[in-house]
């Protein structure tokens, strides 16, 4: 396949899919890809999943753009595919008004992406400390979380929800100092490490 006009005029979803798979594919021809098929399952979750790819939670600024915000949007709206959504719900650049909508999705996986997003607003990351146990679990890694539940999360009895904490780097140093007393060795280590860091 020559051009992604061809795959779409010749409704050509194999070609769509490979194109989408190449993470540097410009922005505007994923918004094309995605208008001509927004109710087709497989292309709208290659769409989220090449925004994804795109995105990097680290560096927050890089491939920033508003068709990808309008992108987000529409996805997170789009009832054709649920794993979409959980794309959409751990993008950094998901704006907040999408993700306080997602944040009361009737799947807590979605939920729990939402509060693992460093772009979760404060109030919203409180809502989920009374959720499930897997959406609360994403709270401990996330470094807008509240000190304060931070706080209350270095006692769970889930070594990975102390390990997720023990690498936040919004972790105080009072919170690493009693990691450092853990009984896990993976937990005491990356505590360690981030008490480094801060020091």
């Amino acid at each position: 396949m020559r051009s992604i006009a061809e795959a779409i005029e010749q409704h050509n979803i194999d070609a769509l899919i490979t194109f989408l798979e190449d993470k540097s594919l410009s922005i505007e021809e994923v918004k094309n890809i995605y208008e001509a098929f927004r109710n087709h399952k497989q292309i709208v979750g290659q769409v989220a999943m090449n925004l994804s790819l795109r995105t990097s939670v680290y560096e927050r600024d890089k491939e920033y753009s508003e068709t990808i915000v309008a992108l987000l949007c529409d996805i997170a709206t789009n009832p054709v595919d649920m794993g979409a959504r959980w794309a959409t719900a751990k993008n950094p650049h998901t704006p907040p008004q999408v993700l306080s909508l997602l944040s009361k999705d009737p799947i807590n996986l979605v939920r729990a992406l939402v509060a693992t997003n460093p772009s979760t607003p404060t109030n919203i990351l409180e809502s989920f400390f009374n959720d499930e146990k897997i959406v609360r679990d994403g709270l401990s890694g996330n470094p807008n979380t509240p000190v304060k539940l931070l706080h209350i999360l270095s006692d769970d009895n889930d070594k990975m929800v102390r390990m997720r904490l023990a690498e936040n780097t919004s972790a105080t140093k009072q919170i690493l100092e009693k990691l450092l007393q853990d009984s896990d060795e993976n937990v005491v280590k990356a505590a360690k490490s981030n008490l480094e860091r801060i020091s």
